[in-house]
C-alpha cells in the first residue's frame, strides 16, 4: 500500500495529513530507527553462536551466547522504550494500524530475547535445545518486527526527512 497512490481510500485520507515527524530525534534523525540495528544484529548473532556451539561443543560459545543474548535484550529494551515513546507521543504514528502491529511484534521479540538471556543465566547447559529454539524464535520475530517497521518507513513515510530542495 502506498499512501500517495491510495489517496482515494477514505482510511488513508483520514491519516495521511497527520504529522509523522519524530518526537525523539537528533538533527531530524529518529533515534528509534538508529537504535534498532543493535538488537537486530545481536539476536541474529546469538542464533549463529548457538549453531556454532551445537556444531563444536566448545564452551567458549556458551559464554559468547550469554553476552550476546544479554546485549540483544538490553539494546532491544532501549530501542523499544524509544519506539514506545514515539508511538505514544506522535498522533500520526499512533493512528496507523501498522504502528501497532510493529509494536506488538517488537514487544514479543523483546520478551523472547529476555527469556533467552534469562535461561542462559540460570542454566547455561539448557542452550541445547531450548536456547537454540529461543534464538530461532527471536530471529523469526526480528523478521516480523522488521517487516512491519519497514512498512512504516516505506509505505507510510514514518521517520523520513524530506528535503525542501526536492
Amino acid at each position: 500500500m502506498n499512501e500517495t497512490r491510495d489517496r482515494g481510500n477514505p482510511v488513508i485520507e483520514e491519516v495521511i495529513e497527520e504529522e509523522t515527524e519524530s518526537a525523539i530525534a537528533v538533527a531530524g534523525h529518529p533515534i528509534h530507527a538508529m537504535s534498532v540495528h543493535f538488537p537486530i544484529a545481536l539476536v541474529i548473532g546469538t542464533l549463529a553462536v548457538d549453531v556454532f556451539y551445537w556444531w563444536s561443543g566448545d564452551p567458549f560459545w556458551v559464554r559468547v551466547g550469554i553476552w550476546s543474548s544479554g546485549f540483544a535484550f538490553a539494546t532491544g529494551v532501549g530501542a523499544g522504550l524509544v519506539g514506545t515513546a514515539e508511538l505514544l507521543l506522535v498522533r500520526g504514528i499512533r493512528i496507523r494500524v501498522a504502528s501497532w502491529t510493529h509494536a506488538i511484534a517488537a514487544i514479543t521479540l523483546i520478551a523472547i530475547a529476555g527469556t533467552n538471556w534469562g535461561l542462559r543465566l540460570v542454566d547455561p547447559t539448557a542452550i541445547l535445545p531450548h536456547g537454540l529454539l529461543l534464538s530461532l524464535l527471536a530471529s523469526i520475530f526480528t523478521g516480523l518486527a522488521g517487516w512491519h517497521g519497514g512498512k512504516l518507513v516505506f509505505d507510510h513515510g514514518i521517520g523520513l526527512v524530506i528535503s525542501p530542495k526536492g
